[in-house]
């Protein structure tokens, strides 16, 4: 088995601060991490690697010093690296993105063929959800998103079962092999490295391609030229002036306190409760 984990090096978003005059996000000073629900990806690979035996690639398309956190995932037991870094893929949002993957991911298939494909739900600098099924759709694999645990692999067969978190449920489905799966956050806990794991990750040989290397056959498609989105501001939102209002009720009858409380809702916003009539009679 054949598994590659897509991951991005993002900046720590307890940590982001925004430019009170540009309204750009100011990075520098800021840590870089892997995107925690990459994480989860990554346990869940290690698993199916520990179940069937296989490889692990992991691919990270990023500047130079992305590098650290594939030696990172290396230590905790990934087989291979590979950052595709090239200043022509500055700017990319999503689309651009998902088309530089997709070419690596294909330069991978010629290595070895690859079965599944993992990605995290979303970035937490971007929260668009948008890369792994962009990947998916331009490499013709079946896509199955927001998946909460892996039910059965069957690689004989070349099934996959999988349980998909959805509104109101959950959803059992059942699909061929090759795939993309993107995992939700919270379905396992990423295991510890070892000392000799990350000694060896610490010396690990990153592959780094360039866009010729990751067979990015058109330029257009990559960095701000194949961007298409425009982002007009960002900006952090603006602190409450108002403190909280502490009401004194009358714990011991429970009526009273919720007449009391839909009253004080009612007196500061006048149309409130007309608006909760129209939407019951509507």
């Amino acid at each position: 088995m054949h598994i590659v984990v897509c991951i991005k090096q993002v900046p720590d978003s307890a940590q982001i601060r925004v430019h009170p005059v540009t309204n750009t996000i100011m990075r520098q000073g800021v840590p870089a991490i892997v995107n925690p629900y990459d994480l989860f990806s990554l346990e869940e690979a290690l698993r199916l690697k520990d179940r069937f035996g296989g490889k692990v690639t992991m691919l990270c398309m990023g500047p130079p010093q992305a590098e650290d956190v594939l030696r990172k995932c290396i230590s905790y037991g990934a087989d291979d690296a590979v950052l595709v870094t090239d200043r022509a893929f500055a700017g990319a949002d999503t689309l651009a993105t998902s088309y530089a993957l997709a070419s690596a991911i294909r330069q991978i298939t010629k290595e070895q063929a690859v079965d599944i494909v993992f990605t995290g739900k979303q970035t937490i600098d971007g929260d668009t959800a948008q890369v792994g099924p962009g990947i998916a759709k331009r490499l013709s694999l079946q896509l199955l998103t927001y998946v909460s645990r892996i039910v059965e692999t069957n690689l004989g067969t070349r099934t996959i079962v999988v349980e998909r978190r959805a509104e109101g449920g959950v959803q059992v489905l059942k699909t061929a092999l090759p795939c993309l799966v993107t995992m939700l956050e919270n379905t396992n806990e990423l295991r510890f490295a070892t000392l000799p794991a990350m000694i060896h990750a610490a010396g690990f040989p990153v592959r780094k391609w360039n866009r010729e290397q990751a067979g990015i056959e058109d330029v257009s498609k990559i960095g701000l030229k194949g961007s298409p989105t425009v982002v007009s501001k960002v900006f952090g939102p603006t602190p409450r002036s108002e403190k909280a209002e502490m009401l004194e009720l009358n714990m011991s009858s429970l009526p009273d306190v919720s007449l009391k409380l839909l009253h004080k809702l009612f007196t500061r916003h006048p149309t409130l409760e007309a608006d909760l009539l129209m939407k019951r009679t509507s």
